[in-house]
């Protein structure tokens, strides 16, 4: 799966030289991220102006159409990661209102999706990640700062200062033990 500054998001098959499937084309907003359900059934598209867009990916049109479109935040999607059997999907971002780390159930039409908003990340949240183990999210925002979410709760445990500039990657050990930060400096 590949997606581009142009926005467009095309699917190939390593075998196979040409496409398989362009989900979105050039000349929509810059994508942001991109990733398969752990089934890898579907595939999700963050965006830079603030949408989310999951696909099936047994798609048999070569313009198949997203069955899930939504603005999460205002401004941008910079990230965000399916939970449990991917109806649940958490969001970062940047909005207006600093709901910039948000739970949707995607079962649920678009006006009821929002489960809760974390008010969190001066400046929008620019990474997610989720730990399925312990049930938390870590985010991290552009002010180098992490917070740590107990989403069974809605509340969040721990915000500390981890770096001087935006937090930029993410990663967790299998074992939940640990997590590593990686910033803009």
């Amino acid at each position: 799966l590949t997606g581009a500054q142009d926005g467009s998001v095309r699917m190939f098959e390593w075998t196979r030289p040409q496409q398989l499937v362009c989900f979105r084309q050039a000349g929509n907003a810059r994508v942001t991220r991109m990733y398969f359900n752990s089934q890898g059934n579907k595939c999700g598209v963050a965006d830079g102006e603030g949408f989310l867009s999951i696909w099936q990916v047994n798609q048999t049109t070569s313009n198949p159409k997203p069955y899930l479109s939504w603005q999460c935040h205002s401004k941008t999607t910079s990230d965000f990661a399916f939970i449990t059997s991917s109806s649940l999907v958490a969001t970062s971002g940047q909005s207006n209102d600093n709901r910039n780390v948000c739970l949707w159930d995607t079962l649920v039409s678009s006006g009821n999706s929002l489960i809760h908003a974390f008010t969190c990340h001066d400046h929008g949240a620019t990474v997610l990640q989720y730990a399925p183990k312990h049930q938390l999210l870590i985010s991290g925002g552009r002010k180098g700062y992490i917070c740590i979410f107990d989403i069974r709760q809605r509340q969040i445990l721990s915000s500390f200062q981890a770096h001087e500039s935006a937090v930029k990657a993410l990663a967790l050990d299998p074992s939940e033990d640990y997590f590593v930060t990686g910033s803009a400096e």
